[in-house]
């Protein structure tokens, strides 16, 4: 299901090919998230259109709202959403780690209480596997139990041993699902921030053979110079025949950061939450369309971005309609900071082509942090 174009002559940076069960997608490739099977405020049309053929959904969501019988009845998350590319879908254990005040784990699973309605489930590895089946997943993650940055050795050790038990037992459900359904399964290495830990994991997970791999645990509030050191050592670790997926990452600096490391695959909410908070990005850092130095300002969010909004709209426009309290400004810098990340992935498997993925890396980071420094923090102004 994968195969790599190109590595590049000076790093671990790769270019490469996922054939899914709704369409090749090259690599390597930002995913959207669609928590609940929508990309807030993009139809899937708009979303393709802006160069994507993977998308991410939740399934801790979905099981909740609306629901599987709903969803069996309709076809699965592809009928039901009208996206028709591929969708991966997060077992739930970031929600797990997230909304920890509403769980109990335990050998079997995880009891939770539904921040809905405050009805209790029970999530097992064979049961997200299931969920993820009716889903109709191009690829299902399997259930595992993720750790924030500073805790125990102990609580480190039982959340790997717990994660392990977990992914054999979603491996063993998925290889026995039968009726043609195609998805793949990805299990997580964890071990949170030991390095012998992490080891263990990636032993114990690529035993189990399955067709790509997931590295969680990160970015989970540890300073970005830890982040560069774990998913540097825990990727050389893993097979190079397998796509490795980091979760939770959506930034310039973090995102080439692991495509320099042999990173494949990579998803996170930030660039669609800061649109609808009118923080836009562009290649000379991030702008604030709310502040006054935009009230008469012709230019777009980025001269030379391809996007509808920055071939149509100004900046000052933009910020007419956040200070107007209008949907479509959220909608339209929504729009851009994707296909920002999709020129992103586009420049740097341009550059791991050509063997100059270090340089352009280079390139790009010291403009971004330029203008990063370079943005004005004076408030705006105030608002009668």
């Amino acid at each position: 299901m994968f195969s790599i174009h190109h590595q590049d002559r000076r790093c671990s940076a790769r270019t490469g090919e996922l054939r899914l069960p709704h369409g090749p997608v090259t690599t390597p490739a930002f995913m959207p998230v669609g928590t609940a099977g929508s990309v807030k405020g993009l139809e899937p049309e708009q979303v393709a259109a802006l160069g994507f053929r993977l998308i991410l959904a939740n399934t801790y969501h979905l099981y909740l709202r609306p629901g599987m019988t709903v969803l069996a009845e309709l076809g699965g998350l592809h009928s039901f959403t009208g996206w028709r590319h591929n969708i991966l879908t997060d077992s739930g254990g970031f929600q797990v780690y997230s909304l920890s005040r509403l769980r109990r784990m335990h050998a079997d699973g995880v009891e939770f209480q539904s921040h809905i309605d405050g009805s209790r489930h029970l999530l097992t590895p064979e049961k997200v596997v299931q969920i993820q089946r009716v889903f109709g997943s191009d690829i299902q993650m399997a259930l595992d139990y993720c750790t924030g940055f500073e805790i125990t050795r102990r609580e480190a050790e039982n959340a790997l041993k717990i994660t392990t038990e977990w992914a054999r037992r979603a491996a063993a459900a998925w290889r026995a699902i039968e009726g043609g359904y195609q998805g793949v399964l990805f299990p997580i290495v964890q071990g949170n921030f030991h390095h012998d830990l992490r080891r263990q994991s990636v032993a114990e997970i690529t035993a189990l053979d399955l067709p790509g791999i997931a590295i969680g645990g990160l970015s989970v509030g540890e300073p970005f110079a830890v982040y560069e050191e774990f998913v540097a050592a825990t990727a050389e670790q893993l097979p190079t025949t397998r796509p490795r997926y980091v979760m939770g990452i959506g930034t310039a600096e973090y995102v080439l950061t692991a495509i320099e490391h042999g990173i494949d695959l990579f998803d996170c909410v930030f660039p669609t939450r800061a649109g609808r908070n009118g923080l836009a990005f562009t290649a000379h850092g991030r702008v604030v369309l709310k502040h006054a130095a935009h009230l008469s300002a012709q230019e777009p969010i980025e001269q030379d971005c391809d996007c509808d909004t920055c071939r149509r709209y100004s900046r000052a426009y933009l910020r007419h309609l956040f200070k107007a309290g209008e949907l479509l400004g959220p909608v339209l810098v929504s729009r851009h900071n994707l296909r920002f990340m999709s020129r992103l992935v586009e420049h740097a498997r341009a550059a791991i082509e050509a063997d100059r993925f270090l340089a352009f890396k280079h390139e790009f980071l010291t403009a971004h942090k330029t203008g990063l420094a370079s943005q004005p923090d004076a408030p705006d102004e105030v608002q009668p």
